[in-house]
């Protein structure tokens, strides 16, 4: 299936409010591409040709077919990126009422720029979990969506703070608290979300158990500038990435090697879940596949020696009003290309082999490409590609295509740097 780039990245990002609609999406998708679901609790039987995926705590997802050679022959090759966005997660027992409105009490979740989520319109998302009677030990998951604006963080008035413009340290417990409803009644303030998603997901409020709800930026991802070069939506940062690679996967051709899209969870605070890349997931699914298809375990140790990996996070592009943040000599320009990503410390998997085999395949597919290495003067990142080699060790690099506001609730990308982001994944995949 062959993409519209520019319409179905848009699309993808409206249908992944929070991660776990972004792995649901990316289901639908692989499902409606001829893919298998497998369960990890079940023996997985592997066929040469097919086409799989397992679904990890309903917010982290990987995909794979199985190539025709053995992969103690081809190794694997992996694209990896991320589900989960900056944002802010509802608290249990969340109802806070004061002059007359409802405020739910929340909790900052990874490292958002917290003065763009104010005066916005914001819905909720998430997952509820839902009494099983048959068996307590698994519960019933509903996602749940609002898809409409239902809360606000309003900022205060510029008449009560005159400096607000020189500066204003935020509390993330006072300032950031989203009002949901007026509120005149105080029997309405009981349990008042808990009716409310009840109501939405049709079912009786008692046998809700628990949840994972998230706040999300309603604003439409759209394209913007002149030539509609840009796009604007929350969560690019790093849904994007997840799109192209899932777009790689699907239409990638060759039919000799393994190939893995790995799309983990809680990259934003630090990938030290079972879903995240600092867990053995990742390592155990390589090892199932070899089991499958009948590679022992020095053929799966041989398989790791010749696999190649691209971990795939967004970069910082350069900002032209604020050009002293930047590497003298190294700014990734938007719309200049995919960014390999590199820094001395080793805060990235990039070494000068494995950046030249991604300069490599964008040289083959006719891709620009660009560097981003840190100003010498600030603190860098970290991101999927050295967390995942403290479990297994694979050679890879880091690359992500240029954005700016990074973390914001709404972030700016280029269009055409995504379409060759995912001609460079989708060529990794059919060579």
């Amino acid at each position: 299936m062959q993409y519209d780039r520019t319409d179905s990245l848009l699309e993808f990002l409206d249908k992944s409010p929070c991660n776990f609609f972004a792995v649901s999406t990316i289901k639908d998708e692989l499902l409606s591409n001829g893919f298998t679901e497998l369960k990890a609790d079940e023996k997985w039987t592997l066929k040469k040709g097919k086409k799989y995926f397992v679904v990890k705590n309903d917010s982290a997802i990987f995909g794979f077919t199985i190539g025709n050679k053995p992969v103690s022959e081809t190794g694997f090759k992996i694209i990896a990126a991320h589900s989960d966005s900056p944002c802010f997660r509802i608290k249990p027992n969340p109802e806070m009422k004061g002059d007359g409105v409802l405020r739910l009490n929340t909790e900052v979740y990874g490292g958002p720029i917290l003065y763009t989520w104010f005066d916005r319109p914001l819905s909720l998302a998430g997952r509820v979990m839902v009494e099983n009677p048959d068996n307590p030990l698994r519960p019933t998951t509903m996602l749940i969506d609002l898809k409409r604006p239902v809360m606000i963080i309003p900022h205060l008035a510029i008449h009560f703070n005159r400096a607000v413009n020189d500066g204003n340290k935020l509390s993330k417990q006072k300032d950031m608290l989203p009002i949901a409803a007026i509120i005149n009644n105080e029997a309405e303030k009981e349990g008042y979300l808990l009716n409310k998603v009840a109501e939405e997901l049709n079912i009786d409020k008692k046998h809700i158990l628990d949840f994972d709800l998230l706040l999300y930026n309603h604003q439409k991802a759209e394209k913007a500038g002149f030539n509609n070069e840009f796009v604007c939506s929350g969560r690019i940062d790093d849904l994007s990435m997840a799109h192209a690679a899932m777009c790689a996967l699907i239409d990638g051709t060759d039919s000799t090697n393994t190939k893995i899209m790995a799309i983990f969870d809680n990259e934003e605070t630090g990938s030290g879940t079972k879903q995240g890349a600092a867990s053995p997931v990742l390592a155990n699914i390589m090892r199932r596949i070899s089991a499958s298809t009948d590679i022992d375990e020095e053929g799966f140790y041989q398989a790791i020696a010749k696999t190649f990996m691209i971990s795939a996070d967004n970069a910082h592009a350069a900002h032209p009003n604020y050009p002293e943040k930047y590497d003298p000599t190294n700014h990734p320009a938007m719309g200049g290309g995919p960014v390999i990503k590199i820094n001395a410390n080793c805060k990235y998997m990039t070494d000068a082999n494995s950046s030249a085999i991604f300069i490599s395949l964008c040289k083959s597919c006719g891709v620009p490409y660009q560097f981003f290495v840190n100003h010498s003067d600030n603190a860098g990142g970290s991101t999927l590609g050295n967390i995942l080699t403290s479990q297994i060790d694979i050679t890879g690099v880091d690359v992500g295509n240029p954005i700016w506001a990074m973390h914001s609730a709404m972030e700016t990308g280029s269009m055409e740097d995504h379409q060759n982001m995912i001609k460079v994944f989708t060529h990794f995949f059919s060579i």
